[in-house]
């Protein structure tokens, strides 16, 4: 999550003018540099020329001086012939040893003055040849101003005054604590995490529990290893938890181990939270396709911060909120992107609608799974009220996080709202089945995917629409060149001379738009195939006319415009600690 929110659409449209942009420094601590906020910005040359393999991460936390002591061991391949490694870490956790293949290098072999990390090898490794890099490295990590907005570490304390801590880094990188390539593509194959806490703490974390390790002192070390994690998905959470766990039977037939770690004192609402992760995997099991993380967990964390999808441990803190839709959004939403962020991983982050707003089309979907039409109808139109297309959501070239979220205006909502209402109305468009095929080749690149034929993908925005026109037959880049590509709605134009009604389409600089719309005549409801971005029709005299009556078309609508431009006339409030 990010300004104005990352991870709810709904939050979206409350919070769009009211949150203040997050500030960069705190505690006269210097902010953090251009190059570290730019979470998947341009690759370093030498970057380009390895692939990150595994890692081994050790860390840990002091609660006490809002501190961290890492050493990060991380495993490439070149895939050309290299003298120097490239890696990303904040400048805030100075470098104070390196060792290559478990050699020491001199002082001076290494510098991290903005925050990307040049590493002179002192030998030459060989196109496919292997290095190790060991990394030690510590300080006073980046604070979270207002997490999760704002990126890095929350160091908070439970009513009882126990530490309580969290990691949340989508927006500026996984580089805020650990060493990496902070790129979406860089995801290693595999990395363990070993986590030091002060006694009575747990650190849940992703992946799989590989034991505790008790020190004299009564420090504990947990351990956990994670396959093919999301770099922004790996997080730190500490705190006093007690655990909930379980076992749910897939419909594909394999068992997947799901676990709650909450604070003492919440053991109802935990309960209560806790009986939603069956039927949740049980929705999108059924409407997407398989679990993707059935061999390592089900994970949710309670966080001091609203939350974010950290792949198996998922962040947390909606405070168990009732809502009219019977369902926590907060925990479904994060769910969500297990699917569309964790398996679905976008190649850059111009393409981000593809997490985000996957992710919130999957709320009214699950509204209408356990409800129908009504309830769906209804969560998609408190959505509608909060596309400000002020810029498109796919610019179609490599951007960072930051362009995507934060620069361009009006946009950083939009991947939520507008890209759920885009897939709201291709569904209709198309029709069920080629709808959730089309989902289906993009999360797992097939119609049958099983728990044992699937694993991680990347994907840009030109596949989704290569998928939509592999599965129709029928190319709609017109489609999305509207939707996606431009910032300006299609408007829906009529015009009635007595008994005969025009209908046309009308697009920033007449681009060709034959999408359908349903009109109701007096109750009786008629698709109009607008060939050509027209139609014409003759209806009874006095007929009452009313045009899309079931809100299936995503178009310009006066109402919503004025009401956006009133709440950006109202006074913004402070943001609630």
């Amino acid at each position: 999550m990010k300004f104005p929110v990352r991870s709810h659409w709904y939050v979206a449209v409350c919070a769009a003018a009211v949150f203040p942009a997050p500030l960069l420094a705190e505690g006269g601590k210097p902010p953090l540099t251009s190059q570290t906020k730019s979470s998947g910005g341009p690759l370093d040359p030498a970057q380009m020329k390895v692939r990150f393999d595994t890692g081994d991460l050790q860390i840990e936390v002091l609660p006490e001086s809002e501190s961290i002591k890492g050493i990060a061991t991380l495993n490439f391949t070149a895939k050309a012939a290299i003298k120097t490694l490239v890696v990303d870490l904040d400048r805030n956790l100075p470098v104070t040893a390196v060792a290559i293949d478990g050699v020491a290098l001199a002082p001076g072999s290494w510098a991290n003055p903005e925050g990307r990390m040049t590493i002179r090898l002192g030998k030459t490794i060989a196109k496919g040849g292997k290095v190790a890099a060991t990394i030690t490295y510590g300080g006073t990590p980046h604070v979270a101003v207002r997490a999760p907005w704002d990126g890095g570490f929350v160091w908070s304390k439970t009513k009882e005054g126990m530490p309580w801590i969290a990691t949340a880094v989508q927006g500026e990188g996984c580089d805020l604590f650990w060493p990496c390539i902070d790129y979406p593509t860089y995801e290693p194959d595999q990395l363990d995490i070993h986590i030091t806490v002060p006694k009575g703490l747990k650190a849940p974390s992703n992946g799989v529990f590989q034991g505790v390790t008790e020190l004299p002192d009564g420090r504990t070390t947990w351990n956990w290893r994670v396959k093919e994690p999301t770099l922004y998905g790996v997080a730190l959470n500490i705190g006093p938890y007690e655990e909930i766990s379980g076992m749910y039977k897939s419909r594909f037939g394999n068992e997947i181990p799901m676990f709650y770690w909450y604070l003492p004192g919440e053991e109802k609402q935990a309960k209560e939270l806790f009986a939603e992760f069956a039927p949740t995997l049980d929705f999108f099991e059924t409407m997407i396709g398989p679990y993707p993380f059935g061999k390592e967990k089900v994970g949710v964390v309670e966080t001091p911060h609203l939350g974010m999808e950290h792949q198996t441990i998922n962040a947390y803190g909606n405070a168990y909120k009732k809502s009219p839709e019977g369902f926590d959004w907060l925990f479904h939403h994060e769910f969500s992107h297990e699917w569309f962020a964790n398996q679905l991983t976008v190649a850059n982050w111009d393409d981000f609608w593809l997490h985000e707003g996957t992710g919130s089309y999957m709320q009214p979907l699950y509204g209408e799974w356990r409800e129908g039409t009504a309830r769906y109808n209804a969560m998609m139109l408190t959505q509608r009220a909060g596309i400000n297309n002020k810029s498109a959501i796919v610019a179609g070239k490599p951007q960072s996080e930051g362009q995507v979220y934060v620069d361009a205006p009006g946009r950083g909502s939009d991947i939520y709202t507008k890209g759920s209402w885009t897939l709201h109305t291709l569904r209709n468009l198309i029709g069920d089945k080629a709808f959730f095929d089309v989902m289906k080749l993009a999360v797992y690149g097939r119609t049958d995917p099983t728990p044992e034929n699937i694993k991680p993908v990347y994907r840009t925005t030109p596949e989704f629409i290569g998928f939509v026109k592999q599965v129709t037959g029928t190319d709609y880049q017109w489609f999305f060149d509207v939707y996606l590509y431009q910032a300006d709605l299609p408007e829906l134009i009529e015009k009635r001379d007595g008994n005969a009604i025009s209908f046309r389409w009308k697009t920033k600089d007449d681009r060709p738009f034959p999408l359908p719309v349903e009109i109701s005549v007096d109750g009786v409801v008629t698709r109009l195939a607008m060939t050509d971005g027209k139609h014409e029709l003759t209806v009874p005299p006095g007929a009452r006319v009313i045009v899309d009556p079931m809100a299936r078309v995503l178009r310009r609508s006066t109402i919503v415009e004025q009401l956006l431009a009133w709440r950006a006339e109202q006074k913004p409030e402070e943001p609630k600690k």
